[in-house]
């Protein structure tokens, strides 16, 4: 090793490189996980040079989650590896209790790493329903969590939940990558955004591959207001009169009305229309997630119509239920790049258009530094495929 002398003659060590994993201490890093993907878990461990800790998590006859930690946790830097899948309800018990029993273990710090964040989607209040996402949260932080790494929330404020730290880390390099890399001539692509809620996602891609943008506007958007909700009900009207009324000068200033409080106008939605050109062009639809394949195929029905020669969806997750790979793979869409956030081997199986990142680099890198104390806004500024 060259030692560098500084202006006054002492000794200082060479600068560190910042994509070294081999310096890390890894004697009292612990790294678990569940049933939902175990295959990520042995990947990250793989690339942090350690082995995944003995943690065993079974099912009794009547379905009680039982979980058996081999190994002492006791002043370890505990990381539990557990995502979100179609089985949602039985992931977040597994993850609750193995924190739990970590907790009770004398474990120094509890990180959950859950790439997927199971129920992000119920962030907002729905009918006379909850924000399910807040509870969630609110239970993993009394499971004995210290901290969270997850990654693109379906809505970033879901980091305002929890009561610990959030990582939110991004997928969009590893899939922007993907575009320069693996789409024949992406230069005559433009970005779709399938309806105007992911317009600023699709904006984001756009800008930074220097693509042009296209929004998908009608009656396929999905929203909470359009929802018919009890609570737009308007009250009774009153034949009271109030006790004060108004004097003449503020009575010309206001405008009443004869029917109490007025009514919520109902949304008429207009045809579905393409507002941007994808005539010729190969169309790239970005999401955060792909579950319910049924607004990506009518968006790419009608991108087809509009003379679309390649149709590509791009997401973080993939989830894929139901009959999404069968609906795929007689969909007009080319190609559907998910990263292997979400465990879907099957869905592959069932439609060979599907095509799977890896992103357990990004993950490992997000350990390391965590467990050494860095800095983890280099992994928002420069997040590379190189080992």
């Amino acid at each position: 090793m060259l030692l560098q002398r500084n202006k006054l003659g002492s000794v200082r060590p060479p600068k560190r490189c910042r994509s070294d994993m081999d310096n890390t201490s890894t004697s009292d890093i612990v790294i678990i996980n569940g049933n939902s993907h175990p295959d990520l878990a042995n990947m990250v461990a793989e690339r942090m040079g350690i082995k995944n800790g003995g943690c065993s998590v079974f099912h009794k006859s009547n379905r009680e989650t039982i979980v058996e930690i081999s190994d002492s946790v006791r002043g370890k830097d505990i990381y539990i590896i557990q995502t979100g899948t179609k089985d949602a309800n039985n992931n977040i018990m597994e993850l609750l209790i193995m924190a739990y029993a970590c907790k009770t273990s004398s474990a120094r710090s509890i990180v959950g790493v859950i790439p997927y964040l199971p129920y992000s989607k119920q962030c907002k209040m729905r009918k006379r329903g909850c924000i399910v996402s807040k509870l969630l949260a609110k239970m993993m932080c009394t499971s004995g969590l210290t901290h969270i790494i997850t990654m693109d929330l379906h809505q970033k404020e879901i980091q305002g939940f929890f009561d610990i730290p959030v990582d939110n880390l991004r997928a969009s390099p590893f899939l922007l990558q993907y575009i320069q890399e693996s789409i024949p001539d992406y230069r005559n692509s433009v970005i779709v955004a399938r309806n105007p809620g992911v317009a600023k996602k699709a904006n984001s891609y756009a800008e930074r591959l220097r693509l042009g943008l296209a929004v998908i506007h009608g009656e396929q958007k999905e929203t909470d207001a359009d929802e018919v909700d009890g609570r737009y009900s308007p009250p009774p009207t009153r034949n009271s009169t109030p006790q004060h009324a108004p004097t003449s000068s503020t009575r010309q200033r206001t405008t009443s009305v004869s029917v109490g409080v007025p009514e919520h106008i109902v949304k008429v939605k207009p045809p579905l229309t393409i507002v941007g050109d994808v005539s010729g062009r190969i169309a790239i639809m970005v999401d955060d997630l792909i579950d319910d394949v049924q607004a990506f195929v009518a968006a790419a029905e009608m991108l087809k119509e509009h003379g679309a020669c390649k149709i590509y969806v791009l997401a973080t997750h993939g989830l894929l239920s139901s009959d999404a790979p069968r609906l795929l793979e007689e969909s007009p869409i080319d190609e559907i790049v998910v990263t292997n956030t979400i465990p879907h081997e099957i869905q592959k199986l069932q439609c060979h258009k599907i095509k799977t990142i890896d992103i357990s680099i990004l993950i490992a890198e997000a350990i390391r530094r965590i467990h050494n104390k860095e800095s983890m806004s280099y992994l928002f500024r420069n997040v590379t495929l190189e080992d």
